[in-house]
């Protein structure tokens, strides 16, 4: 039975990794852009099939770093194409505009690759398990949570000292301020939703490695995303990150004791959250007003 809830709680902590990227990335573009992008779970699935076109060319190494990057490019268009253009309206439009564009790039996606699963090859020395006891923990799964740790620190260490990252985290308290000041408040929002992307493609990247690609693949972690922002704290993105990783292990720890359970008790825990506390764990007040 230990067993079991160690196994559990290491998927756990593997898909909680994969929620604190995806909901970094969301929470950054929310925040500063006041933009919900229904398209993040795409652009998840975009790094991964990114690196299996690269993968032939560069290897499973080169691919986990430009992937990323063209993701991060490819938001960059996007943002300045579409995404600007509804900044000034009603909330609303950017929803619907990000929802059709969700469908857009799934569909890409699928006429591109194909409908049916694909798999991306892992350096053979990360497939290998930790122990014959611990069969279940192999290195890339290691891998990819050491991973995680380094670009969750490397986002917070660039919006705590860089001078892009300063700018950042004061437009999402007041960005007309930050604007009278003279910061080029278009050119800021186009960097933050390309560095959304960019977590959102690495993501794809380790999670393609792991469970493999599909076109749909983002859209079984966007949701959870967003209840990870919600469970934090709409603004926080400390509360984001600790809001992943624990509906990842609650969802893990409940499916050892409760199965059909373990997808409910997010939602249960968000329900709590929001009954208990509704600017989240760690949320600033007014943030969901």
């Amino acid at each position: 039975m230990l067993q079991v809830i160690f196994f559990n709680v290491t998927n756990g902590l593997i898909i909680g990794a994969f929620y604190v990227l995806l909901a970094l990335g969301l929470a950054l573009i929310l925040n500063l852009s006041n933009v919900i992008n229904f398209a993040h779970g795409n652009f998840l699935a975009l790094g991964g099939y990114f690196a299996f076109a690269i993968t032939p060319v560069l290897g499973y190494w080169g691919a986990l770093i430009v992937a990323p990057l063209l993701t991060a490019a490819l938001g960059f268009v996007v943002e300045r194409l579409l995404i600007s253009r509804v900044y000034s309206r009603d909330p609303v439009y950017s929803l619907l505009l990000t929802f059709g564009l969700a469908f857009v790039i799934q569909d890409v996606c699928r006429y591109t690759w194909g409908p049916n699963g694909l798999p991306l090859g892992i350096p053979d020395a990360l497939s290998q398990p930790l122990s014959p006891e611990l069969f279940f923990i192999t290195w890339y799964r290691i891998f990819m949570v050491a991973i995680v740790i380094v670009a969750v620190a490397g986002l917070f260490l660039f919006l705590r000292y860089s001078r892009v990252g300063v700018r950042i985290r004061a437009g999402t308290l007041d960005l007309d301020t930050v604007s009278v000041l003279g910061v080029n408040v278009r050119l800021l929002r186009t960097f933050n939703f390309s560095i959304g992307c960019l977590m959102a493609g690495l993501a794809g990247v380790l999670a393609a490695g792991q469970i493999g690609l599909n076109p749909n693949m983002g859209d079984d972690l966007l949701m959870p995303s967003f209840i990870a922002i919600i469970v934090g704290g709409v603004g926080s993105l400390t509360g984001t990150l600790f809001g992943g990783l624990l509906i990842g292990l609650a969802g893990a720890i409940t499916t050892v004791f409760y199965p059909s359970a373990s997808e409910a008790v997010i939602y249960i825990i968000m329900a709590v959250v929001l009954l208990l506390r509704p600017r989240g764990l760690m949320g600033e007040e007014g943030m969901l007003t």
